[in-house]
């Protein structure tokens, strides 16, 4: 059989091409020799990675400012046809700063920084990957760094959430460190930022679908003239998913945590989905552990259900043994399947 593995990161321990790396070799150990390799995202972290290894691109590494003002080295993709890969969370993500992250001062600036760096190399197109943020300030750092223009060229946000403008900092400040106080305090100023963007563009991003992705960075980038588009599209698109699965007789997906959000425009549901529409014969979903009762009913549906903690020995760390116990996972899948 044909096998296409497209997985998401498994965070903490593979990204998304280590991933596929492990689900190609165990599809092989189960005699399949026809195997695609086609890691995904869906424009949190790894976006980048995925997008440049595809298209055979390269990294430029360059200095811009952490979310809290410090200097941080950071990459961006330059892809072929004058095309560039940002993905914020390498300049201004919540990984950066750790526990040490002040939700009310954290800025968007450094995403402002490498975006503008890369419009300096004269791309016409810039594909910008929102995730993982650490800041809820509407985007106004970025607008300051970038002079409020994005000199002409064709950006498009991939936003990994739905999420109104006005709704940022209640749905994700928390996560961020906000205490309820902060919230209505970010609240507040994503309203003032809202009716500020509206006077200066003329684009009312108050309630716009996306718009509260990054803090609210996708509508600030939004009122300056950037697209927003689902993240899973734009990378499913520019990566051909379709025209792959309709090459395939199974497709393998996965993460680390297989729950009810893998289903709200994430890499697991998508890409399962797609599948089903392409009338792909079999569909494996293999995650790193599995929650809820509507993930376990996936099974009734066709798919092929597997969690790594599930097989790990007890003395076993299923992060430190991702690799092996993913390879494990889609060989015994595989043989479950050609039985």
């Amino acid at each position: 059989m044909r096998v296409l593995v497209a997985p998401d990161k498994f965070r903490g321990s593979l990204s998304a091409a280590e991933a596929a790396a492990a689900m190609a070799e165990g599809a092989r150990l189960a005699g399949h020799e026809q195997v695609r390799e086609l890691p995904m995202a869906d424009g949190g972290e790894g976006f980048t990675d995925v997008l440049v290894r595809a298209a055979g691109g390269s990294f430029v590494t360059v200095t811009v400012s952490n979310a809290l003002g410090e200097p941080v080295q950071a990459s961006y993709g330059m892809l072929p046809g004058g095309r560039a890969v940002v993905e914020t969370a390498k300049a201004v993500g919540l990984d950066l700063v750790s526990d040490r992250n002040d939700p009310v001062k954290a800025s968007s600036r450094g995403a402002g920084e490498l975006l503008s760096m890369a419009l300096d190399a004269g791309v016409t197109q810039v594909l910008v990957g929102v995730g993982g943020s650490a800041m809820t300030d509407g985007g106004c750092g970025a607008l300051e760094a970038l002079n409020w223009s994005l000199r002409g060229a064709d950006v498009r946000v991939a936003c990994d959430v739905t999420t109104p403008f006005l709704d940022a900092a209640r749905l994700f400040g928390p996560q961020k460190g906000a205490s309820t106080e902060q919230v209505k305090l970010l609240t507040g100023r994503l309203k003032l930022l809202a009716e500020e963007y509206r006077e200066r563009t003329g684009v009312d991003i108050a309630r716009m679908s996306g718009a509260g992705a990054a803090g609210g960075l996708s509508g600030g980038l939004a009122a300056i003239g950037a697209t927003l588009v689902p993240g899973f599209d734009l990378v499913a698109d520019a990566l051909d998913l379709d025209e792959a699965l309709r090459w395939a007789d199974v497709v393998v997906t996965g993460e680390g945590s297989l729950d009810a959000t893998s289903f709200n425009g994430k890499v697991v549901g998508e890409v399962l989905a797609r599948a089903a529409a392409a009338d792909v014969a079999h569909r494996v979903a293999i995650a790193g552990r599995v929650v809820g009762d509507e993930v376990a009913s996936l099974g009734t549906s066709g798919v092929h259900v597997l969690s790594l903690t599930d097989r790990a020995e007890p003395t076993q760390d299923p992060f430190a043994s991702a690799y092996e116990l993913l390879r494990a996972s889609i060989l015994e899948a595989l043989l479950d399947l050609t039985a």
